[in-house]
């Protein structure tokens, strides 16, 4: 297929491209005209929604070349303000719209209170958008971003803006280059230049930030390869842990390395229990089931009890459904010969699970250390 007519309009909804940054200055409307630039070479009809270029001079020199849909006027409080136009941006029907702050909430008496309502109607019409938005106005992150910055971000993007976006970019650059970009006076003017690195962009709250971005990212490209991928077959970008606990003492032990594993992954934590529908568990198994279910909790985990006659197959089934990577598990207290005769858990994991690794832990000896831990890795996950 041609690459203009990718773009060529029909009643289909246009696709959405979001450039995604951990804080303002990284460069995300800055790219956006670049690639607009390199679109409009190729021949696709692009223009400018909405600019905001904060009188950064590199950026006002990166729009020039594209046309720009004038603003709308609106009467607010005997001022005259202005907003995006979207009517008259379909009515020109482009191939392509740049809109810059996704997250921007419109001037009072505009026809949409939100910007991604406006975008939402160009894509709607059959219209590409190009938009760019910080992490920190995603609504699902409003609560984390405060208790990492201090400050209450007011403007924001539902989640479901990004999950159906067609493309998410992350502009990413180092803490320290933006923080020199700051002080070069490249985002803020000169006044609010030592207030914003008190504030904002503190080191650390750069560095938060940018794992946010950069996770959230990861998040929607694994989402989307799940979605498309063929039965039984998945995607996974992040690592999850999964550790088996059953009615023996060492349980304990198990879910304990496991949230040593999924800490050292940065990874979320999951256990589960697979009980015999047949069977009735004493009130001493009882009690042990509950001190692991809390101490799953304790680690912040995510405690999953299930009924089955067949252990093995409930664990394959819960892995896939929570994309688990890790799984530690008990080694076999069945003889050789119980073994041979009914087979092993480990073994029938190995023939169920794929793309998962096996994190085998043996119970602690006599002398209160812990014996030898064996990884069996299934298949490679690259």
């Amino acid at each position: 297929m041609a690459f203009s007519s990718y773009y060529e309009n029909t009643v289909r909804r246009g696709k959405h491209k979001i450039f995604i940054g951990m804080a303002p200055g990284v460069g995300k409307t800055y790219r956006m005209l670049e690639d607009a630039h390199a679109l409009k070479q190729q021949g696709i009809d692009v223009i400018i929604g909405l600019l905001e270029t904060h009188g950064r001079k590199e950026t006002k020199q990166k729009a020039e070349g594209l046309e720009i849909v004038p603003r709308l006027s609106i009467p607010s409080g005997g001022l005259m303000l202005t907003e995006m136009d979207t009517d008259r941006i379909i009515a020109r029907l482009p191939q392509l719209v740049l809109v810059d702050e996704l997250a921007h909430t419109n001037v009072p008496n505009s026809p949409r209170e939100k910007r991604y309502q406006d975008v939402e109607l160009i894509l709607a019409a059959g219209i590409d958008v190009y938009s760019t938005m910080n992490i920190q106005h995603l609504e699902s992150l409003n609560d984390l971003v405060a208790r990492i910055t201090s400050v209450v971000v007011r403007e924001r993007v539902p989640d479901r803006i990004l999950d159906e976006a067609h493309e998410v970019v992350v502009i990413d650059v180092t803490p320290e280059t933006l923080q020199e970009r700051l002080q070069e006076g490249k985002i803020y003017a000169p006044e609010k230049i030592q207030q914003a690195l008190d504030n904002f962009f503190q080191r650390r709250n750069l560095i938060a930030l940018r794992e946010l971005a950069l996770r959230e990212v990861a998040d929607n490209i694994e989402d989307h390869a799940v979605a498309s991928s063929y039965q039984n077959q998945f995607c996974n970008i992040h690592e999850r842990v999964l550790v088996c606990v059953s009615t023996y003492p060492n349980s304990v032990q198990l879910l304990r390395r496991g949230a040593r594993i999924a800490g050292y992954m940065n990874a979320p934590l999951f256990a589960v229990f697979v009980a015999n529908p047949d069977d009735f568990l004493t009130k001493e198994e009882s009690l042990h089931i509950e001190t692991s279910e809390k101490l799953c909790q304790e680690f912040e985990g995510t405690f999953i009890r299930t009924t089955s006659h067949n252990v093995a197959e409930s664990i394959a089934e819960i892995a896939e459904k929570y994309r688990v990577t890790q799984i530690v598990i008990g080694a076999s207290r069945r003889s050789r010969w119980q073994v041979l005769w009914k087979g092993s858990l480990i073994h029938k994991l190995l023939r169920l699970l794929k793309n998962v690794d096996l994190h085998i832990i043996s119970d602690y000896n006599k002398s209160g250390t812990h014996d030898s831990e064996t990884k069996i890795k299934t298949a490679s996950r690259k």
